[in-house]
């Protein structure tokens, strides 16, 4: 008996090593890239982003609207989609699906204040955000925020607080207005 659960984590043991190092490494890169989100966001916390479509605000003089974009594809690691399919087969909340596309569509915002700013502009309005899967698996998504981006003189002395998103961890999408 003792020799068969030894076979047993002998034969078992590459695969448990190798499982726990990518848990390991996943969620280690996951928590550096988050930390570099939160940096990106206050640095750009300036740029004053709203999603209403037909609200102008006051322009600077001579100052051109421009479409503006940031797009990235992000993977999830394979430790948390083995997670994610267990946690499918009971019905449960799919947590590790919502911190992926969470990364992605803020990750796909800072490049799209950062295009922003590296072009002059403060103000990015008319907001639109598209998450679709690249793969049938559901381990990479890509996501895509646009908006026009103009040289606003609305809020130019006082900078918001805070970042002037709020990206929730939750699918939805709430943005507030400053």
């Amino acid at each position: 008996m003792n020799n068969s659960l030894t076979q047993m984590l002998m034969n078992y043991a590459p695969l448990i090593v190798l499982f726990v190092l990518g848990w390991f490494f996943g969620a280690r890169h996951e928590r550096q890239h988050l930390a570099q989100l939160r940096v990106a966001e206050q640095e750009l916390s300036h740029i004053i982003v709203s999603s209403e479509r037909f609200y102008v605000p006051k322009l600077s003089a001579d100052t051109e609207c421009q479409l503006v974009m940031g797009s990235v594809v992000i993977a999830q690691d394979y430790f948390k989609m083995v997670i994610a399919r267990i946690l499918s087969i009971f019905g449960k909340n799919l947590t590790t699906y919502e911190t992926l596309l969470d990364r992605a569509r803020r990750e796909a915002l800072v490049r799209m204040r950062t295009q922003a700013q590296a072009q002059g502009y403060n103000h990015i309005y008319g907001l639109r955000l598209e998450v679709s899967n690249i793969n049938q698996l559901g381990s990479m998504v890509e996501a895509i925020a646009y908006g026009t981006a103009v040289l606003s003189t609305e809020n130019s002395t006082k900078a918001p607080t805070d970042a002037s998103i709020t990206m929730p961890t939750k699918t939805s999408i709430n943005i507030s207005k400053k």
